[in-house]
This record gives structure tokens, C-alpha cells and sequence, in this order.
């Protein structure tokens, strides 16, 4: 069995994932994703800065990694020669067989560098440390595993384990990971990896939408959890829940939606437990089901409302484009406003168009869907200049619908994001497979390409965003008011 770093990394984040890599069928398999591809592009270059601020001098072992067994032994001899950096080594150690089988584990990692530095090794005086580079803010879990796997691996190969390895993340931020504490942690991982992929079942489904979304099984697995009404479908159901519903004998979405709740309380308490029910209740039944609260949220109305959407480029900390739909309920018309910067330094510019349009109506209402927009518009306020008074006149107009909705009702969906509500209300988006990380994408092609189709692309999701918007405000204004007349819940058409 060939154990390689990609397979163990995938193994940490889902267990399922790393099973069906290696023996599941690839036409159930999609296309990576364009986003992934991005992310896979910017991790290169992220490498490629550190290299040529840091590591000028760096030697590369160019064959390629299908290639592992002709890439370790180039690796071994650029490191015998004592060469100071080694980028995209490879290193290779066989474990023996697998519980009593014929079959042999060998491990494999691709370390982005080998450092040298003073010490005692095979070779002479001199060793190596690994150090990974990777695109991510903080030192997470999964990389100090790997880091932790480096340094074994090295160590093997040396004949000494390093005395540190490093994780280099965005902004050159360095992090030391200290091994007394990782090595353990990597055996144990390594030890589950193997016991999960020799047992002839798949690892079990669940389903988590922020984990799965870049994940080229999530669609075999959506469907599979689909078909067993998994409980992973249901909003609030994280994984410790999962397994003290199990505990309990609950194991589909329909039989959460029929136990009584005092049998879940002492497991999970009251209030989640009657949480659970009652989102599965609405999920069983299809129909939305108010709190009790919500006669207390009161939706702001005026003659004119304003809907707010961004698109924003994490990487390059740019708001792109800046999205507003007039509803004018006098007139029954509704206009789009797309402030699109078509150059990274129109954002100044984009900002003032939005301000401009928003102080046309100082008594219209924004609705927006998510934290986002606000913290936005306090972040270019402050970069702007925007005076005091004035932003705080525009953060007060804001209403946050998600937040609403989370608050006020329980509707019967798998996640509460905007796509989903507004599917669920029959909206659909004009483009398929559009969403936010893919506009992300179609703005870098833009930049590349010049061609203004991906810029219409772009407009088109965001207005279509706005217009959800739109349509889960006017639902839950329907909703409130049926509340008021009487009916405790309602079923959407």
C-alpha cells in the first residue's frame, strides 16, 4: 500500500474521503472544482515568493512525483552532496507488511523544502530539517501532521530526526511545531489511516457542507446521505450529536422527528434537543414553523428598500463589486445597481458610487444576508475616509436577514445559506454553478483575459443574489403576518 501525504492529509479532514481515493469509482468522482484549482495556483505562487525572498539559492528536484521511487533517490543525493535547500524533494520509507499480509506500507512525503544546517547525520556534519509552505492563516492540525510526518521520514533517512520543523504560512508568518507533541499524534493518524483503508466497508457518511464543498466525492456522498434521510442533513446535528442520537437509536431524520425530546435531553440538554426535533419536524413535514420569539423581530419597511450583495477576493483583501437592487414598492419597480471594479485600485471609486446611490433613499431600509456586509462597509468606510456620521447612518439602516431567519423561524432546508433558503422558495440561479467562490474565479479570469464576459457573469450572480434577497424578505414578511392572524406555522407553495 502506498501511504502518501495527499492521502494521510485527506484522511484527517474525512476519513471517507481517503477510502473513496482509493477504492471508490471514479465516475462517481467529479472534476475539481475551479475554485480548488485557484487555491492550487495560489499555493504555488505563495511557495514560489517564500523561495525567492527566503531560499534564492535553492536547488529543485524536477522529476516528476508519479516518478516517487526515481525522485527519493534525487533527493537523497542532493542532500549527501550537502546542498543548503532542496525544494520539492521527496522522501520514502518502507514500513513492512500489514498485518501479517503480503502486502508492504510505504510512506511517501513531498516536503516543499529540506533546510540544511549544522548536526550529525549518515552524511557527515550536517543535517536537514523539513519546512512545509502552506496558504492557510493559522497552523492548523492537519499541517503540523504532516510537518510531524516530514520529520519522521527524515529522520529515517538521516539517521538522526531533526530538531524542528517549520510550517510557513500567507504572509511569512513561520510557526515551529514542536514534535514531542506531534510525532505521537502522526503514529496515532497513521495508524487509523491504515486500519480504515485495509477494512473492506466504507468509513460512514456525514455530510458537512463548509468540510465537503470543495471535495470532488461530496456529490456521491449528498446523494447516498439523501437516499438514508442521514441525520448529517440536519442543521445542528455536528458530529459529537450525531453519535449521541445514535446512542439513543435515532439514526434517520424521521425517526428524530418522532422521539420525544426528554429522551435527548440529558445527552445534549433541553434546548438542543428540542431544537433537533423541531428542525426535523419541518424538515419531515415541509413546511416552516415560526418560534415564539417571533412577534418580537419586527421586518422594517418603507416605501423604498434597498438589497445589498458583495463579491470580495480574500487574497488580494479587495470588495469587488458592490451590489445594491431598489425595490420601489410605490412604482412595483426594481433596479440593479452593479459597482464593479474592474481594476483592483477601483475600489475607492466603487465605494463612493455605493454611497452615493444609498444617501439618494436616507430612509429605505438595507437588507443584506450575513455579517458581511456590514463589516464591510465599516472596513472601507475607515479606509476611505468615510465621515463618522455617515457610516454610522448607513449601519444603521442595515438589517441582517440571516440573522432573522435563524432567530424567528426553522424552515425546512439542509443549510440555512441564502442559495438554499431561496431554492427552497423556488428562486434559481441563472448560471449553474454559480456562487460566491466561483465569481471569485471568473474576476481572476477577467484580470488574465481582458474578456468582459466573465465581468456579465459576475453582475448576473450577484443581481441574482440581491433578488434572493429580496424574495426571502417578502416570504418572511407573508410568514409574520400570518403569525399575526393567527396560524403558527405555514407551508411554502
Amino acid at each position: 500500500m502506498l501511504l502518501t501525504d495527499s492521502l494521510l492529509l485527506d484522511f484527517k479532514r474525512c476519513q471517507r474521503r481517503a477510502y473513496l481515493n482509493v477504492y471508490g469509482d471514479r465516475q462517481h468522482r467529479a472534476p475539481d472544482k475551479d475554485f480548488l484549482l485557484k487555491l492550487r495556483q495560489e499555493s504555488h505562487k505563495h511557495a514560489q515568493a517564500v523561495l525567492q525572498e527566503h531560499y534564492p539559492d535553492y536547488q529543485e528536484v524536477h522529476t516528476p512525483r508519479s516518478h516517487w521511487q526515481a525522485k527519493a533517490q534525487a533527493t537523497q543525493t542532493l542532500m549527501a552532496q550537502g546542498v543548503n535547500c532542496i525544494y520539492n524533494g521527496c522522501l520514502v520509507h518502507e514500513l513492512g507488511s500489514l498485518l501479517g499480509s503480503a502486502e508492504t506500507l510505504i510512506l511517501v512525503g513531498y516536503p516543499h523544502l529540506l533546510l540544511k544546517c549544522a548536526g550529525h547525520s549518515r552524511w557527515g556534519d550536517w543535517n536537514y530539517i523539513p519546512v512545509s509552505i502552506q496558504l492557510g492563516r493559522r497552523p492548523k492540525p492537519e499541517y503540523k501532521i504532516l510537518a510531524a510526518l516530514y520529520a519522521h521520514l527524515l529522520g529515517l533517512e538521516q539517521g538522526h530526526l531533526p530538531a524542528q520543523t517549520q510550517i510557513i504560512l500567507r504572509r511569512g508568518n513561520t510557526y515551529g511545531v514542536d514534535l514531542r507533541e506531534w510525532l505521537p499524534r502522526f503514529q496515532e493518524t497513521l495508524a487509523d489511516c491504515v486500519q480504515t483503508l485495509l477494512k473492506p466497508e466504507e468509513p460512514e457518511i456525514f455530510i458537512s457542507r463548509q468540510r465537503c464543498a470543495l471535495c470532488p466525492w461530496y456529490g456521491h456522498c449528498y446523494a447516498l446521505a439523501q437516499s438514508q434521510q442521514h441525520l448529517s442533513l440536519v442543521p445542528g446535528v455536528t458530529p459529537s450529536r450525531y453519535e449521541s442520537l445514535q446512542s439513543l437509536g435515532i439514526l434517520t431524520i424521521q425517526s428524530l422527528a418522532n422521539i420525544a425530546p426528554q429522551s435527548m435531553a440529558e445527552l445534549m440538554g433541553p434546548a438542543i434537543a428540542a431544537q433537533l426535533q423541531i428542525q426535523a419536524i419541518a424538515m419531515v413535514e415541509q413546511r416552516a414553523i415560526l418560534k415564539h420569539n417571533a412577534d418580537h423581530w419586527p421586518l422594517p419597511q418603507g416605501p423604498i428598500e434597498l438589497y445589498f450583495d458583495i463579491e470580495a477576493e480574500p487574497e488580494r483583501n479587495l470588495d469587488y463589486l458592490l451590489g445594491v437592487m431598489v425595490v420601489d414598492h410605490q412604482t412595483q419597480q426594481k433596479k440593479f445597481y452593479g459597482f464593479l471594479a474592474e481594476a483592483p485600485d477601483q475600489e475607492a471609486q466603487i465605494w463612493q458610487d455605493f454611497v452615493d446611490l444609498v444617501n439618494q433613499y436616507p430612509l429605505a431600509p438595507i437588507f443584506h444576508f450575513s455579517d458581511y456586509e456590514v463589516d464591510t462597509i465599516k472596513r472601507l468606510a475607515h479606509l476611505y475616509e468615510t465621515p463618522h456620521q455617515e457610516r454610522n447612518r448607513l449601519l444603521d439602516r442595515c438589517f441582517d436577514l440571516h440573522h432573522f431567519v435563524v432567530t424567528t423561524v426553522i424552515c425546512p432546508v439542509e443549510s440555512y445559506s441564502l442559495k438554499t433558503l431561496a431554492n427552497w422558495l423556488g428562486f434559481q440561479w441563472r448560471d449553474l454553478g454559480a456562487s460566491g467562490d466561483q465569481s471569485v474565479c471568473w474576476y481572476d479570469y477577467w484580470l488574465e483575459s481582458g474578456d468582459r464576459h466573465y465581468l456579465s457573469l459576475i453582475l448576473r450572480y450577484n443581481e441574482d443574489d440581491c433578488w434572493a434577497t429580496w424574495i426571502l424578505k417578502d416570504w418572511l414578511e407573508t410568514l409574520i403576518k400570518q403569525c399575526y392572524l393567527g396560524t403558527a406555522a405555514v407551508k411554502t407553495s
